[in-house]
């Protein structure tokens, strides 16, 4: 029976540590003031008709805090990748220069700042959703179990422990990601 619970407790964490790690991507995506080459991390070129992660065809650094540097493979992709950047409607303004895609970062306005946190503690809200959401299948996995109550109990109390733990987490890392939006 023990078996069970370790495969219930362990699916549970996974699922959690799954939601931890959507959440660092997506305030990895958040832009803070700062350039960052993860801003453009969802931007998908057209590459030959398919779909295809900027990263994948070009080089993507940043010089300075204000400027992200695209550096195609393929001299040919230069208007692609400058067209995703533009579908993507993330607020930049790429510029082509014959041999690279510059974009110049523009400094963040009190009311973008607040509206990046807002946002930021919205993805914080859907991690806490899906942590959760992991707790009450967990909870509901152990209910099926034929053990006895005490058993059903402690491990209710361990999920528990874990999604406290987890919520902790999340917190945590709302609290750093909105200093680093609201820091001028």
């Amino acid at each position: 029976m023990t078996e069970e619970i370790d495969f219930i407790l362990d699916s549970t964490k996974e699922a959690m540590d799954s939601a931890i790690s959507h959440l660092e991507k997506e305030l990895r995506s958040i832009r803070a003031g700062k350039a960052s080459p993860a801003m453009l991390a969802n931007i998908q070129v057209d590459y030959y008709g398919s779909a295809t992660p900027l990263s994948q065809v070009a080089n993507v650094n940043t010089p300075d805090a204000r400027t992200i540097s695209i550096q195609p493979w393929e001299k040919n992709m230069l208007q692609e990748i400058e067209k995703a950047i533009m579908i993507a409607n993330i607020g930049f303004n790429p510029m082509n220069n014959g041999e690279n895609i510059i974009i110049n970062v523009p400094p963040l306005t009190e009311e973008r700042r607040r509206n990046l946190a807002k946002q930021a503690k919205a993805e914080a809200e859907h991690a806490k959703v899906g942590v959760r959401n992991a707790r009450k299948d967990a909870n509901n996995e152990i209910k099926k179990l034929d053990v006895s109550d005490d058993m059903k109990k402690n491990t209710e109390a361990d999920i528990q422990t874990l999604t406290d733990k987890y919520v902790k987490l999340i917190d945590e890392k709302l609290v750093v990601k909105e200093k680093e939006i609201m820091t001028v």
